[in-house]
């Protein structure tokens, strides 16, 4: 078995964004791994359970380690679950571990889980929820993070859950919770439910869907443009949709609108469906976990709304919204239109007009500008 050095340093974080400052893995995966050797070697294999890991670390690192087989692993983001996959075959260790939802398959008879901590608290909740709930009554949680996202917050959410959370020294600015003891749970909290006066819409969110069942500001700002977005449009497309407000309100505004809403995360996809269906439109709006449209057709969208992400993972980086921007050139037909809100000072214009076509500021407010980009007759690719 390859030295675990030696596997972790030839990890990529490919398909997700690449650069000099973004990392495949990072002292807290190391971190993790060193705490949970005793109880990884107790459990053994068939036992063992990976959630939220980045790109592979933790879960090939314990493999590469311990010889494990039948690792079960939970990622909520399509690029760490692709990444994943693709390092997991680069190594020869594709057929040593399994993708599953968060849920009983995950965790069922689990004695060791490795998880990297959620920023999100509410995701947070619903993992250790799920883990007292599914797992055997003996089970050993390691979470890490780097020391910056760690807040008593967490141990509180931790404790709702489980008797014992217990913090190690930090080490490279890095620190694990060692997690025993689940305590009883009742009904599932997740996913919570929230109905939106302002939009008439009722809002479904799990855990770790972004903004939960609120309605942040940048999509309401987007709102309130939406019926001068392309009125002649056929089909349109909710780029990284989050729970659905988005497409759900198109939908209920435009009947014969073809609506199809589009996430990296499995958290917001299910959050998605599950408020389509809340408002009655989930015969016109499909959603599909996909990575930024790649799995959408050339030409097959006249209208996409986006509210881009500029954080990869902890990393402020605008390499997702370059991405989605990319393939939304591509997506569109000639014609359809781009409609963006961002945070101010981003200055996403000149990159959208290069990417897609004629852009124009539609709105503007303390913090967020709106954007309307139009797709022009020449193929954007040959730019």
């Amino acid at each position: 078995m390859d030295d675990v050095e030696d596997v972790l340093g030839r990890l990529r974080r490919y398909p997700d964004v690449e650069a000099l400052n973004l990392y495949a893995v990072d002292a807290a995966d190391r971190l993790i791994l060193d705490v949970a050797v005793d109880p990884i070697e107790a459990a053994g294999s068939g036992k063992i359970a990976v959630i939220g890991d980045n790109y592979g670390a933790l879960t090939l690192g314990a493999i590469a380690r311990h010889d494990l087989r039948d690792v079960r692993v939970h990622q909520d983001l399509l690029t760490g679950e692709l990444a994943l996959a693709n390092n997991a075959r680069t190594l020869g260790l594709a057929d040593r571990y399994t993708a599953h939802p968060l849920g009983e398959d995950l965790l069922r008879g689990v004695e060791v889980v490795l998880l990297r901590l959620p920023r999100m608290l509410a995701g947070l909740a619903e993992i250790a929820e799920a883990i007292a709930r599914y797992a055997d009554p003996g089970v050993s949680v390691i979470a890490g993070g780097r020391d910056k996202y760690l807040t008593k917050s967490m141990n509180d959410v931790l404790s709702e859950s489980f008797s014992t959370v217990n913090a190690s020294r930090g080490k490279q600015k890095s620190r694990t919770l060692f997690i025993e003891g689940p305590k009883p749970v009742g009904d599932p909290r997740f996913p919570v439910r929230e109905s939106l006066a302002e939009v008439g819409i009722e809002v479904v969110a799990h855990g770790a869907a972004f903004s939960g069942p609120r309605l942040d500001i940048g999509t309401r700002f987007l709102l309130q443009h939406l019926k001068w977005m392309k009125p002649d449009a056929r089909d349109a497309i909710d780029l990284g949709c989050g729970t659905g407000i988005l497409a759900v309100a198109l939908a209920k505004a435009r009947p014969a609108l073809r609506v199809v809403g589009t996430d990296q995360s499995a958290a917001a996809v299910a959050s998605a469906r599950a408020t389509a269906a809340a408002n009655d439109v989930a015969d016109r709006v499909t959603v599909v976990r996909d990575d930024a449209m790649s799995s959408a057709a050339d030409n097959s969208a006249d209208l996409v709304l986006c509210n881009p992400p500029f954080h990869v993972g902890a990393a402020v980086h605008t390499g997702s919204a370059i991405k989605m921007f990319a393939e939304t050139g591509r997506v569109l037909r000639p014609g359809g239109e781009l409609w963006t809100v961002y945070n101010t000072h981003l200055n996403y214009r000149g990159v959208v007009e290069r990417m897609v076509g004629r852009t124009e500021v539609i709105g503007r407010n303390r913090k967020f500008t709106v954007t309307r980009s139009v797709r022009g007759l020449h193929d954007v690719r040959q730019r």
